[in-house]
């Protein structure tokens, strides 16, 4: 009989059938199998997260070296909005870590497979993101770096309508790299014309 077959969820452990030898009657490899996959996905997300992270952490230890762009370059006329030096350091790899956050989402629900055009503007994103602060703060190209701040740009729309389609907590995640990477462009803006 093919009721004999079905399997009953339960909404919580008292209604459940009592266990035999630690194993539920429900079936112990099916926990063992959703263990097993737990631990890839926290093992993809760790990779995820801290590849992009550790990069742009490097880009940015690249980006403070010793030239004639890191030495504050608008020191005598920094207006008040203007982020200390630091803060420009440090937020480029937060912004990675959201965008690697939300590019696992995407890739845990099959998204890229399904818009193959939306790992291509991560991808982007990230290499114009990890060019920045090396060319911008380490060879002083503030003009080649206002163009990268465009591409970012770009490159993080195209991610946030892709990304939002197939899982929106992920376009979420991107609003606020958008934000920064607007006031990043304002931010190289006056450093194109100090």
């Amino acid at each position: 009989m093919a009721s004999q077959d079905l399997k009953q969820r339960f909404k919580d452990d008292a209604k459940a059938p009592a266990a035999v030898d630690g194993k539920s009657k429900m079936g112990g490899k099916i926990s063992n199998r959703r263990m097993a996959m737990a631990k890839r996905g926290l093992r993809s997300l760790t990779i995820a997260v801290t590849l992009p992270l550790s990069l742009s952490l490097l880009s940015a230890y690249l980006g403070s070296g010793k030239s004639r762009a890191s030495v504050d370059p608008v020191a005598d006329t920094k207006p008040f909005w203007f982020p200390p030096m630091w803060a420009l350091h440090l937020t480029c790899p937060a912004s990675c870590f959201l965008m690697g956050l939300a590019a696992w989402m995407v890739w845990a629900d099959g998204g890229f497979h399904r818009h193959p055009n939306a790992l291509l503007f991560y991808l982007a994103q990230l290499l114009l993101t990890l060019l920045w602060d090396p060319l911008v703060f380490g060879a002083g190209a503030t003009r080649i770096g206002l163009i990268l701040c465009f591409g970012m740009f770009a490159a993080m729309v195209g991610c946030y309508r892709l990304f939002g389609q197939v899982n929106p907590i992920s376009g979420d995640l991107i609003k606020p790299c958008l934000a920064w990477t607007a006031f990043l462009s304002l931010v190289n803006l006056k450093l194109v014309f100090v």
